[in-house]
C-alpha cells in the first residue's frame, strides 16, 4: 500500500465531524463504556447489521470502528442516526477509523498527527458535565501486506505511532488516554506461537509501555488466552487491543472480548469492551 498523495505530497490527516449531536450524559458520569471492533471493510447492508448488533445490546458510551471502507458513510450515518456523535475521517483511498460517543462533547485532536496514512489514526478528547474527562485514540494498524510490498505500510506506520506516543500522552496531562483498535500485532509471549512476527513487531507493542501505556485486556487477565481473530489454519491472534495509561488502570473495571459478532458472521473479528471509572477531578 502506497502512502495516499495529492500533487505528489502525501495527504496529511484530516478528520471531519461527520455529525455532532446533543449527547447524553451517561447515569453515571464517572463511569463509560467503550467498544472496539474491525468491522472487515463492511458493506452498506453489513453495516447496519452491525450496528443493530452494536444498539441492540444497549450499546456502548464510546465506539471505535476500524477497517472501515474508504467509500461511503454508511457506518457513520447510522451511528448518528441512534444519537452518536461521529469523527471519521475524509476517504483517502486506504481503509479509516471511526470514532463515535453518545456521551457528552466530542473535539478532534487532528494536529497531533500529521504522517503518511491518514485515516488511520482517530484522536479526540471527551467532555462530560463541562469538563475534559478523558482523551481516546482510534488506531487502525496495517496488515503486513501484499507479497511484493509485504511490511512496508506497516512498517512505516508502526514507526510513526511509536514516536507519536510519548506526544499523545503528554498532550493530555492528567487525562486517562485510551488508545482503541486492531493494531495487527501481537503481545511477546502470545499463544499460540505465531513464527511470522518478527522482533520489530513486538517491539511495537513494547512501545506503549514505553510510553506509559498499559494492555487493558491483560491488565484484567493476566493468564488468560484470548483471540479476536482466527487465520485460515484456525490459529487465533489477539489483534485487537485496548491500552490505558498506566496510572488509570485502577480504574479498568472490565475488558473482555465479544466473540458473539464473529460467530454471527458480522466480521471476522470478535469485539473489544471495557468500562472505565474516570478519576476525580483534581
Amino acid at each position: 500500500m502506497k502512502p495516499p498523495t495529492e500533487g505528489g505530497k502525501p495527504v496529511t490527516y484530516q478528520p471531519s465531524l461527520f455529525t455532532q449531536t446533543r449527547t447524553r450524559l451517561p447515569a453515571r458520569t464517572d463511569v463509560v463504556s467503550l467498544i472496539t471492533w474491525n468491522v472487515q471493510h463492511a458493506s452498506a447492508a453489513r453495516a447496519r447489521r452491525q450496528i443493530d448488533w452494536l444498539t441492540a445490546r444497549d450499546g456502548a458510551d464510546i465506539v471505535v470502528l476500524t477497517e472501515v471502507p474508504a467509500s461511503g458513510d454508511a457506518h457513520a450515518a447510522l451511528l448518528a442516526d441512534h444519537g452518536y456523535a461521529v469523527l471519521c475521517p475524509a476517504p483517502t483511498g486506504d481503509y479509516r477509523t471511526l470514532l463515535a460517543t453518545r456521551v457528552g462533547t466530542l473535539t478532534a485532536a487532528d494536529h497531533l498527527y500529521s504522517g503518511a496514512y491518514p485515516g488511520r489514526l482517530v484522536t479526540a478528547s471527551i467532555a462530560l458535565s463541562g469538563r475534559v474527562a478523558l482523551a481516546i485514540a482510534g488506531l487502525y494498524v496495517p496488515s503486513r501486506g501484499p507479497k511484493a510490498h509485504r511490511n512496508v505500510a506497516k512498517r512505516a506506520f508502526q514507526t510513526e505511532i511509536a514516536t507519536l506516543l510519548p506526544h499523545l500522552r503528554g498532550a493530555f496531562t492528567g487525562l486517562p488516554v485510551l488508545i482503541a483498535g486492531d493494531l495487527n500485532v501481537l503481545e511477546p509471549g502470545h499463544q499460540p506461537h505465531h513464527r511470522v512476527f518478527g522482533v520489530w513487531e513486538y517491539d511495537f507493542y513494547r512501545a506503549f509501555t514505553d510510553a506509559g501505556f498499559s494492555d487493558g485486556f491483560r491488565h484484567r487477565h493476566p493468564d488468560a488466552d484470548e483471540h479476536s481473530w482466527f487465520g485460515r489454519a484456525g490459529l487465533g491472534y489477539r489483534f485487537d487491543h485496548l491500552f490505558c495509561t498506566t496510572h488509570d488502570l485502577p480504574g479498568l473495571l472490565n475488558c473482555h472480548y465479544l466473540h458473539a459478532p464473529r460467530t454471527q458472521a458480522l466480521s471476522d473479528h470478535s469485539a473489544l469492551a471495557a468500562t472505565l471509572r474516570l478519576p476525580p477531578v483534581s
